[in-house]
């Protein structure tokens, strides 16, 4: 029996190397053919020039400019929202109806097709939200039309539940007797949260946080209808009166490397002479979403080491 088991052990631990060596031969040839077949065209002037002739010729610098704001832009609102709301399942909500029913929402949230949040951004973000503050505050169409703005709230509702479910994940790790050692020496919920869960778990949210630039950074849909441009070799910058200070403009439309890549696919005027673009900008996303990865990874290890220390 004992033999048994430790062959069954075996078979199964080959097993699951053999399929993770699968995926990554997977990723190999992905991103080798994508650079094989981009590398000529990834130069100097392709990463800094604006497109040029229907995106026929050119550079993409405006659509990497884009997808960073937006991403940026992306975390600014799903961050903050998404610990807000972990804390408040995991600290004080408790087991009750209500704190099940946020879950299984935000569970539900989670397996909603991409397209159908690009659709929810247009008719809440702009339609509803975009057009009342214009009613308000009479400013004709200024928010109640396409913009990186809602562009970069749709995508925070689309990673909402990432960030949700790996904040969890780690404000559950924080060992129980911390808390009761706390609250013996007469620390409130509060102090507890943010004194002692809240650092511990900082490298967890960072994980969330990851894990939600990956789902955001190369997504379509849901900025399709909601600020994205087809053709927009400007910048989204306007610069603050008196001051003469460049700021990155919420209320513009973009260009977005994904969308860039869409378009050149499906509405190029010439598919076959924008093809080595095609191969190009789609390598620049994968490693531009690798950037922002890896800089939050080196986040995480720094605040990881730091609450060693």
């Amino acid at each position: 029996m004992k033999k048994n088991r430790k062959l069954a052990g075996v078979i199964f631990e080959n097993i699951c190397r053999f399929f993770t060596i699968i995926s990554l031969i997977a990723v190999v040839l992905i991103l080798g053919s994508l650079f094989l077949k981009g590398k000529g065209l990834i130069t100097w002037e392709f990463l800094t020039t604006e497109p040029l002739d229907g995106m026929t010729k050119g550079g993409i610098f405006p659509a990497i400019f884009g997808t960073i704001c937006v991403t940026v832009l992306m975390i600014i609102f799903a961050l903050p929202l998404g610990v807000a709301s972990a804390i408040y399942l995991v600290e004080y909500a408790g087991t009750g109806f209500l704190a099940r029913t946020i879950r299984a929402a935000v569970n539900n949230l989670a397996g909603v097709p991409s397209i159908v949040f690009g659709l929810f951004g247009v008719g809440f973000f702009i339609l509803f939200v975009g057009r009342n503050i214009d009613k308000v505050l009479q400013t004709g169409l200024l928010f109640g039309q396409p913009a990186m703005l809602w562009a970069a709230a749709t995508l925070g509702v689309l990673v909402l539940p990432v960030v949700i479910v790996s904040t969890e994940e780690a404000l559950r790790a924080v060992p129980l007797s911390h808390r009761e050692a706390a609250y013996a020496l007469g620390a409130t919920k509060f102090q507890v949260v943010s004194r002692v869960v809240l650092p511990q778990s900082l490298s967890g949210i960072l994980t969330g946080a990851i894990l939600s630039v990956s789902r955001g950074a190369g997504e379509t849909a849901p900025i399709l209808f909601t600020g994205c441009a087809y053709f927009l070799p400007r910048l989204p910058v306007v610069t603050i009166p008196y001051l003469n200070i460049p700021m990155i403009n919420p209320l513009d439309q973009f260009m977005e490397l994904s969308y860039h890549l869409f378009i050149m696919a499906t509405q190029s005027i010439d598919a076959q002479a924008t093809r080595p673009i095609q191969y190009g900008t789609a390598f620049i996303l994968i490693t531009l979403t690798f950037i922002l990865n890896l800089s939050a990874i080196s986040l995480r290890i720094y605040f990881r080491r730091r609450h060693k220390r």
